[in-house]
């Protein structure tokens, strides 16, 4: 499916401003693409698809968890990560998108995990950082993805979950590993 059809069905599927975000993930996916090395094409079919169910019924989200044996500890957290592993799920049955590393990069979108390949840091920061995103420390994130995609990985997830304790709301697990194993590769971890 070309790409212009993809985005036209996402239209159809959310509301206009997260449209605009979706246009701009995938705008900003492709620079990085482009900049680190990675498959452009691949880039923009993952951030055109990583919010496909962002506006799904959370009953559905639910139920697609549970049925397709999904993390179970998922349901225990706010259901506004549920959309990212439905989302891969949906990318996989509803688009017949096959390859792993765009499923992945869909699935991990909103909370990391350790061991990222640079598809998905590309998509997680390019969530984060796209035009229409006006989040206060927003402009440095934008600043680092120009020079290091590791730094910028690693200043966003740390941004997320910072954002989440000063909320005092729950950090899913793999937002922790995600930073500790960007952390452990960079070798700054004292000993």
């Amino acid at each position: 499916m070309k790409h212009e059809q993809l985005l036209a069905q996402m239209k159809s599927r959310m509301p206009e401003k997260r449209f605009i975000h979706t246009k701009g993930v995938a705008e900003t996916a492709i620079q990085l693409a482009k900049m680190y090395g990675e498959d452009f094409d691949k880039a923009e079919i993952a951030a055109i698809l990583h919010d496909s169910v962002k506006y799904a019924d959370k009953e559905w989200l639910r139920s697609i968890i549970v049925s397709e044996k999904m993390n179970p500890l998922l349901l225990d957290f706010n259901h506004e990560l549920w959309h990212a592993p439905v989302g891969s799920y949906v990318a996989k049955t509803e688009f017949q998108i096959m390859d792993q590393d765009i499923l992945q990069a869909i699935e991990f979108h909103t909370t990391g995990r350790a061991g990222m390949s640079k598809l998905e840091k590309i998509i997680y920061v390019s969530d984060m950082i796209e035009p229409s995103r006006n989040f206060s420390g927003v402009e440095p994130l934008r600043e680092k993805a120009k020079i290091d995609l590791e730094d910028a990985m690693t200043s966003c997830i740390k941004h997320s979950i910072s954002f989440l304790i000063e909320k005092k709301q729950p950090v899913f697990p793999d937002s922790f590993h995600c930073y500790n194993d960007l952390i452990q590769q960079r070798g700054t971890v004292k000993e």
